[in-house]
């Protein structure tokens, strides 16, 4: 098996780096901040903001809900609130078969 180097985890992200992992604009994320309280970036005192990674993964759930269900903004907000345990751990398991399965054609290819 191939040596692998470890990732390297930061603890935070500024927000051009959280817009490219998740494919918007640095807009939409401080638009995103605005509307929902489970976003809370820390800011330098410049007002930049840094992102924790329970900040990216609460992004990445509003993106889930707004763009790939096509929630508004209201129906995500009333969602979270609602259901956030729930809708947290099943999206974990999103995540976790997604990369299952990348991990898996990866491997399909490397064989072939």
């Amino acid at each position: 098996m191939p040596y692998k180097e470890k990732k390297i985890e930061k603890y935070y992200y500024s927000i051009g780096e959280v817009a490219d992992m998740l494919g918007v604009n640095t807009s939409l994320i401080r638009f995103w901040e605005k509307n929902f309280d489970i976003i809370k970036p820390h800011k330098n005192k410049k007002g930049n903001r840094y992102f924790t990674k329970k900040d990216i993964e609460n992004l990445k759930l509003i993106y889930h809900l707004v763009k790939e269900q096509g929630m508004t903004l209201d129906g995500a907000r009333k969602k979270i609130a609602a259901q956030k345990e729930d809708l947290a751990e099943n999206f974990k398991l999103v995540e976790s078969l997604t990369k299952i399965r990348e991990m898996l054609v990866e491997i399909r290819d490397m064989l072939d």
